[in-house]
């Protein structure tokens, strides 16, 4: 146990450099797997099928909608549940203050991911329009 404290560190440091290098080898590989890829699946025309199919999000901007839609209908549900949590943890706390800051901090962290949860829908929509607008509505 003593062997593996004081060698910590440099454990440590061998997965980073491992990780360095095997980051840098993936990413110059790949742009040579999809131009493969893209020859065996396409045809010839240097196209990549669409995993999702025709009937899924065609472009970028409408996948991560898709994605941020279904964490909506998944993270609303959870965040009124645990605003009722909030509100039976303040009626419980029966003025201890100890149990009223608990509360409190649990409906604060609430509504930060409530916040964070309409944000995310709010930024993803704002990019991807001006993403449509740039493209000239494609």
């Amino acid at each position: 146990m003593t062997i593996l404290k004081g060698k910590k560190y440099s454990i440590l440091a061998l997965i980073s450099s491992l990780s360095f290098v095997f980051i840098v080898g993936f990413s110059s590989l790949m742009p040579m797997v999809f131009v493969n890829a893209a020859v065996q699946v396409g045809g010839g025309d240097n196209k990549i099928a669409n995993p999702l199919g025709t009937t899924g999000p065609q472009n970028l901007p409408d996948f991560i909608k898709a994605i941020i839609k279904i964490v909506l209908v998944v993270g609303i549900p959870i965040l009124v549940l645990a605003i009722i949590y909030s509100g039976f943890l303040y009626v419980s706390a029966q003025g201890n203050p100890s149990k009223l800051e608990i509360a409190h901090r649990n409906l604060l962290y609430t509504v930060i991911g409530g916040a964070l949860l309409l944000g995310a829908f709010v930024i993803a929509t704002a990019i991807g329009q001006t993403v449509k607008d740039i493209g000239g509505g494609v």
